[in-house]
């Protein structure tokens, strides 16, 4: 009852900044030009412990506005109980400062996922199963038509990939169930979206209004669901001063199926080549029934909302989420930096106190009976090549959660 009075009065108080600001709000004037080309680079080892999957060593890095261009790329190599490795580029220009690609692959060996032992709100944190997926290769790419000084944007987007499920294990990583001559699964997600930014600034907000509707749709593979996702996502920035800001984010996703998968636990066994003996298994086929049924929106948890959960710790068919942050700027500046492993010009240093609250169900009607909360602390570096480095540190009733992550929360 808490979470949920919470829920409201976080609403209320939104609607009012909303509604106080929105007679005397004109669109803001950009900050600083939208397409910088500072050069920028960043190389680091990223060491990770993730419950329930493992730890391991990896090696991250990305180059900014190459050759005083706008193009950025990346790459990550993974050793330890992931192993596998990553490469992208973005915003090339394919018309300049109109239209823009993104690229990205990513292979990788075999890595290990919690699966919960339910969906919605009611599992609990100890009740999961670890999946151990291998041959996973993806690759995708985004086109983006941008006008006005990037305040109006549609995008089109599109993801392929496969994996093979080769275990399942239970919470010490025994294997209790051994997959032999499962199919490899195949699936793809097209998107195609548009965002409407009124704000000051395009990569670093502190005033005005941003509205981002996607729509996905991943059509049935052998024994998945037909059905599409309706994303909604709005963030408010309230100036406070002369260059810090409260932000206020609302998120609703929902997943309408338009033919359902296969829902007969037998023949799911079959398609993944197991036979189900133990309550792990069984719980995994059951998840991925009701996933075949309702669909599965975005899910709630991770480095971008429910900061305090592992990624992916509830999930469903709706999702409904309310974030604010306030993001104080102690710096306003254009400070170069080379320190051999980073060189940019910082341009922000923030620190951030945020509460966020969520929820998921499969039955719509059900959504925002129960949520979860939140908050924490946060430090970050704004650049002047594009970058925003972020370390976190979230509570919730499950306990405390770090991320070190490149980007703003909300925005995935």
């Amino acid at each position: 009852m808490k979470i949920r009075v919470r829920a409201m009065l976080l609403l209320v108080v939104s609607v009012l900044m909303f509604s106080g600001t929105a007679g005397a709000l004109d669109i803001p004037e950009r900050r600083k030009p939208q397409f910088e080309t500072e050069f920028g680079y960043a190389v680091f080892p990223y060491p990770y412990s993730l419950p329930g999957i493992g730890s391991g060593l990896g090696l991250v890095g990305g180059a900014m506005n190459i050759d005083e261009t706008h193009t950025d790329v990346y790459g990550m190599i993974f050793s330890g109980d992931v192993r596998g490795a990553a490469l992208g580029a973005r915003d090339l220009h394919i018309i300049p400062r109109m239209l823009l690609a993104e690229i990205g692959i990513s292979s990788i060996s075999t890595v290990t996922i919690q699966d919960f032992g339910a969906r919605g709100m009611d599992a609990d944190k100890n009740d999961y199963s670890l999946i151990e997926l291998g041959d996973m290769q993806y690759a995708g790419g985004r086109l983006t038509a941008t006008f006005y000084d990037r305040r109006f944007e549609i995008y089109a987007a599109a993801y392929a990939g496969r994996s093979r499920l080769e275990s399942i294990r239970d919470q010490d990583g025994t294997i209790n169930t051994l997959a032999t001559d499962g199919a490899v699964g195949r699936g793809h997600t097209t998107i195609f979206g548009t965002r409407v930014d009124l704000t000051d600034d395009y990569q670093d907000p502190r005033r005005g209004i941003r509205l981002d509707v996607s729509r996905w749709h991943t059509p049935p593979d052998d024994i998945g669901p037909d059905y599409f996702i309706m994303e909604y996502n709005t963030t408010a920035y309230v100036p406070i001063g002369r260059r810090s800001t409260w932000a206020l984010n609302y998120f609703r996703s929902d997943a309408r199926v338009e033919r359902p998968g296969v829902t007969i636990f037998g023949d799911i066994e079959n398609y993944l080549g197991v036979t189900c003996t133990t309550p792990e298994c069984i719980k995994v086929i059951n998840n991925m029934i009701d996933h075949n049924r309702y669909g599965t929106a975005g899910s709630l948890g991770g480095f971008n909302r429910l900061r305090s959960y592992p990624a992916g710790r509830y999930s469903g068919a709706h999702a409904l989420f309310y974030g604010t942050e306030v993001r104080w700027n102690l710096t306003d500046e254009a400070t170069p930096f080379n320190i051999f492993v980073m060189k940019d010009i910082r341009t922000a240093f923030q620190i951030a106190l945020f509460y966020e609250m969520g929820s998921v169900e499969d039955i719509r009607s059900k959504l925002g009976n129960v949520m979860r909360a939140s908050y924490g602390l946060g430090v970050r570096m704004v650049t002047a090549s594009g970058a925003v480095f972020r370390a976190d540190i979230a509570a919730g009733r499950e306990g405390v959660e770090p991320s070190i992550f490149i980007g703003y929360p909300w925005e995935l």
